[in-house]
């Protein structure tokens, strides 16, 4: 009967150190997977400030420089022309005007206010959603590290190598906002 008890004591025992073991590797695996998460999301956040910036340059550069073709052609109209001097202005309105129905078709939307619009709120859905995953990896780390820490949980944590793991803390890359200017 003696026999019995020690060899369920031993089994509950075993039992629960395994039971442990794949509680460390699952949250260990969690961690890693959202890190992961938060590392893609980190790379699609800078392409894509590359990409939108990259975009809202040529734009605020198109819009720029059609005004300023403008201006000169309007400048050149009101000055003493002549004959060949209209058709180049002509010439001057019809490639602006083609340039804009170009863009504009492959581009209806475009005003550069409303890119730069675009522009902050995919920054903005991107820093939410790393946000989110720096959340989740938080909260597994929280709860890793507590096992590291407990009893009788830390007993299996030593015996076995698993150590605390560090937070995600990005406040000081938080408060600071991404530099989006154009040079």
């Amino acid at each position: 009967m003696t026999g019995i008890i020690i060899l369920v004591i031993l089994g509950g025992i075993i039992y629960y150190f395994i039971t442990l073991y794949n509680r460390f590797q699952i949250l260990n695996n969690g961690a890693e997977a959202t890190l992961g998460q938060i590392k893609v999301a980190l790379k699609k956040r800078l392409d894509m400030i590359s990409q939108l910036v990259d975009s809202v340059k040529s734009y605020a550069n198109f819009e720029r420089e059609t005004l300023e073709r403008i201006v000169n052609l309007r400048t050149k109209a009101l000055g003493d022309i002549g004959p060949g001097d209209i058709n180049e202005i002509e010439r001057g309105i019809r490639d602006i005007l083609g340039n804009i129905i170009l863009t504009v078709e492959n581009y209806p939307d475009l005003k550069t206010s409303e890119t730069v619009k675009e522009l902050m709120d995919a920054i903005q859905d991107i820093e939410t959603e790393i946000s989110r995953h720096r959340y989740v990896y938080n909260n597994i780390v929280q709860e890793y590290n507590t096992k590291v820490d407990t009893i009788p949980s830390s007993i299996v944590a030593s015996l076995l190598g698993f150590r605390k793991k560090e937070y995600l803390e990005f406040e000081e890359e938080i408060n600071r906002r991404p530099d989006v200017r154009w040079r």
